[in-house]
């Protein structure tokens, strides 16, 4: 009994050091999606993402096939392109449910760290980062989601033509799907307009919270790596001389096995995403921009520009986003590394 009071002890101790460490939309939408640590009914919510994405990614790899030889090549690569984001989705998800330990104990460091260094003059470095991150989330989410509504112009376009959807002798639906029902009917076919529309927009909030959740990371360990170097700036006040202060020292070295461990966190966490999101993004990208060159002289021109644009637009975002964090800590490991071989030049 004793025994299960303590573990439940930590858990809410843990529960109440990770609040804080992600913005409030990252983590209500980690929430949905069963990744943050302690979700209730996770077991359940995973389940109900994987079967439903699943189900959408064989209604639009099923159009693909049954489609490929009576659609136009331009508009078959749009639908490529949106029928791959899911599946870099799907991938996500599964990565981060299967590394959810190493999740949790990145999670941890950053609320310890920043209990930690609340209270210090360091704070600065800490406060300005998760800032620059919240503002970041807040605005990867509001591209997104006006992507989505352009992407899903096509379809109040056309019912602005056509007055109504009942009489559209063939549906048109935001991603294209073979759906094994009768869609023409208006109830039916308003549902499924209404239910796309909705898990495209969560899909992709989430798709670019796990983008600007790296971000995040790349932050924090940004900002540690400066307290590091600050704190190595105080042993060494004056060239040639260095502080006595052994606990400084000890505190210094162990930061900075802090920062190593926690680097390889995230690259265990990253890196098959990083793989995976590359090569796809790429087929994508073109894919999309194929699209775009392709309308340009024809008579709906504007329609599938617009519709394309943002989406092409998110999409090189999203490689720019692991393009930036990988720059952004080599630069901040090469100024720690040569600000070390200058002090220990100064010592020598």
């Amino acid at each position: 009994m004793l025994k299960v009071q303590n573990n439940r002890k930590n858990n809410n101790y843990e529960n109440m050091k990770v609040k804080n460490t992600v913005s409030q939309v990252t983590e209500i939408c980690l929430r949905i999606f069963g990744i943050w640590p302690n979700t209730s009914c996770v077991l359940l919510c995973r389940l109900f993402w994987t079967v439903s994405i699943m189900i959408e990614q064989v209604f639009q790899y099923r159009y693909v096939v049954m489609n490929f030889q009576l659609i136009e090549f331009s508009e078959m690569m749009h639908i490529l392109g949106s029928t791959l984001t899911y599946t870099i989705f799907l991938i996500k998800l599964v990565i981060f449910w299967c590394k959810q330990r190493t999740f949790n104990r990145i999670l941890t460091m950053i609320a310890i760290d920043r209990e930690k260094w609340s209270s210090t003059k360091f704070s600065t470095f800490a406060t300005c980062n998760a800032k620059l991150s919240q503002r970041f989330a807040n605005m990867t989410v509001i591209l997104y989601s006006t992507a989505v509504i352009f992407f899903s112009s096509k379809i109040f376009i056309k019912q602005a033509d056509d007055g109504k959807a009942s009489n559209i002798s063939a549906p048109l639906l935001i991603l294209e799907m073979d759906l094994p029902f009768d869609a023409n009917q208006r109830f039916v076919y308003e549902s499924v307009i209404i239910a796309q529309f909705v898990n495209l927009l969560l899909c992709a909030d989430a798709n670019c919270l796990l983008n600007a959740l790296l971000i995040n990371l790349i932050l924090h360990i940004g900002g540690q790596i400066d307290i590091l170097r600050e704190s190595l700036m105080e042993i060494f006040p004056e060239r040639g001389k260095c502080s006595s202060d052994h606990f400084m020292v000890k505190e210094i070295i162990q930061k900075h096995q802090k920062i190593i461990v926690f680097s390889e966190h995230i690259e265990d966490l990253y890196s098959y995403i990083a793989l995976v999101m590359f090569v796809t993004d790429t087929l994508i990208i073109c894919c999309l921009g194929f699209t775009i060159v392709a309308s340009v002289g024809q008579p709906d021109a504007l329609k599938s520009i617009t519709k394309n644009v943002l989406f092409y637009v998110v999409i090189n975002m999203e490689a720019f986003v692991f393009c930036f964090a990988g720059e952004y800590l080599i630069a901040k490991v090469r100024h720690w590394y040569i600000l070390f071989t200058i002090n220990k030049q100064n010592i020598t």
